[in-house]
């Protein structure tokens, strides 16, 4: 047996990073994770290899649309090999870069599936079989989520795929359909539409990123139907049959009416993924799952004594960065800090193109809560940066409070939103108003001037044309 001060359950971004910030505290600490690499889903198979193929296929679809525009004439050749390789390449040079820090960190990596066997104990099975204890003084859970069944979807990785698969097909589907209106299928959908295949994502709400700010939604769903993605919102899945070449998808208005059957050489079921809270051996410590699968939590700590879970299997946003932040605040309190997770500024991003991104509360909550708000908006086809590189999709969208002006939320659809969206971070962990913000100056000529000017415009003086 071995004794440590912490044993993390999970290698993913709230493992990994617990792990080593735990190191760095000077504590004696080990990571259990039964994949061959460390990294967890979204450096193997999620965050990571998705925004390589979304970033490889962007290019394919400029190089071959949007080129000629800027006088560039080509005709580019898909090498589709190629561009899952460059993929493998990146991840396995991030995966090495963890473990590099966990040598730096004195973190000790145990290969095998971890479960706890009692308190202070985890139990390890290797993958040849070989059990080994751990004794510890605390059980971090960092077990993550896996995608979410369907029933009568059974998910083979050959023509029925989940978001694993689905990075890793061997041709382009001359058709694909997307179950799922979400962030992953719509990320993955608009991969694989970028390069060539004809795409129709299925959806049983009738419309499409549940939770994203309406407006946000909508214009995003008008700029994807106009690169080409159908969408049949309001429809219930009741099967899906797969044959050698194709599959047969039976749909059903939600609202009631005739079944009918769609077909396409591939289905991706992307309707969500769920905590990976079974075979834990939670119930070793008295630690019961919600009805939804969920570890709760009180500032990371669960009813168990020494026992505690953060990221994708405790409740709210499965978001790495969440998980990430989880991680080094659940280990500063186990050290005897003051750890801290500010949960109303934990930004979101859909990488499609335009991307969205979004911090803190949108208009229909803001309303459904009674809060007197004020909106300034800005549109980047009046930016110049924007105008110039052909990127004038979109807007950006500040909510501050009527009343202290406190910036409440913010909303963007654009070019490189991903990157803007950290500036009302920070902006709204400082509490700012959004004329802290309109009275910044900002760099000419940039994108980030339409994070200005829409703050410019809650108060109604916005100036850039």
């Amino acid at each position: 047996m071995a004794e440590y001060d912490v044993v993390v359950i999970g290698g993913g971004p709230g493992g990994y990073n617990a792990a080593i910030r735990a190191g760095q505290l000077g504590l004696k600490v080990a990571c259990v994770e039964k994949r061959a690499t460390l990294g967890g889903t979204c450096l193997n198979v999620g965050c990571i290899p998705s925004k390589a193929l979304l970033h490889a296929s962007e290019l394919y679809e400029l190089a071959g649309k949007h080129f000629a525009d800027f006088g560039i004439e080509v005709t580019p050749k898909l090498n589709l090999p190629n561009m899952m390789a460059q993929k493998a390449s990146a991840v396995g040079q991030l995966t090495k870069g963890i473990e590099f820090l966990f040598k730096k960190n004195k973190v000790d990596w145990v290969k095998g599936a971890g479960k706890i066997a009692g308190p202070g104990r985890v139990e390890v099975t290797a993958e040849d079989g070989a059990v080994s204890v751990l004794e510890t003084r605390n059980i971090v859970i960092a077990a993550g989520s896996e995608p979410a069944p369907l029933a009568g979807v059974a998910v083979d990785q050959q023509r029925i795929v989940d978001s694993t698969g689905a990075l890793s097909l061997s041709e382009v589907p001359r058709s694909l359909i997307v179950i799922g209106a979400g962030v992953i299928g719509l990320e993955l959908g608009s991969v694989w539409r970028r390069l060539g295949a004809e795409v129709t994502v299925v959806e049983f709400l009738p419309r499409i990123t549940p939770g994203v700010d309406e407006e946000t939604a909508k214009a995003l769903q008008r700029a994807l139907a106009k690169q080409g993605i159908a969408f049949r919102l309001g429809a219930k899945v009741t099967g899906a049959k797969a044959s050698a070449k194709q599959v047969a998808l039976t749909v059903e208005p939600v609202a009631g009416g005739e079944p009918e059957t769609l077909t396409a050489d591939y289905i991706l079921l992307a309707i969500g993924r769920r905590p990976c809270a079974a075979g834990l051996g939670l119930e070793s410590v008295g630690v019961v799952p919600d009805k939804r699968g969920f570890v709760e939590t009180d500032h990371f700590r669960t009813s168990a004594p020494g026992v505690w879970a953060i990221g994708d299997v405790t409740p709210g946003p499965m978001l790495a960065h969440k998980a990430e932040d989880e991680a080094v605040a659940c280990i500063e309190i186990i050290a005897g800090k003051a750890g801290h997770v500010n949960y109303d500024v934990i930004p979101s991003v859909i990488y499609t193109a335009p991307e969205v991104a979004a911090v803190g509360k949108t208009e229909e909550e803001l309303k459904a809560a009674g809060v007197a708000y004020k909106v300034g908006k800005f549109p980047f086809a009046a930016n110049s940066r924007a105008k110039v590189n052909g990127e004038a999709d979109g807007f950006v969208k500040v909510l501050a409070d009527a009343k202290t002006d406190r910036i409440l939320g913010v909303h963007m659809i654009g070019p490189d939103v991903s990157e803007l969206i950290a500036e009302y971070c920070v902006a709204m962990e400082f509490a700012a108003a959004s004329e802290d913000v309109a009275r910044t100056c900002h760099p000419h000529p940039t994108r980030s001037e339409a994070s200005r000017q829409a703050a410019m415009g809650v108060e109604g003086w916005t100036m850039q044309a």
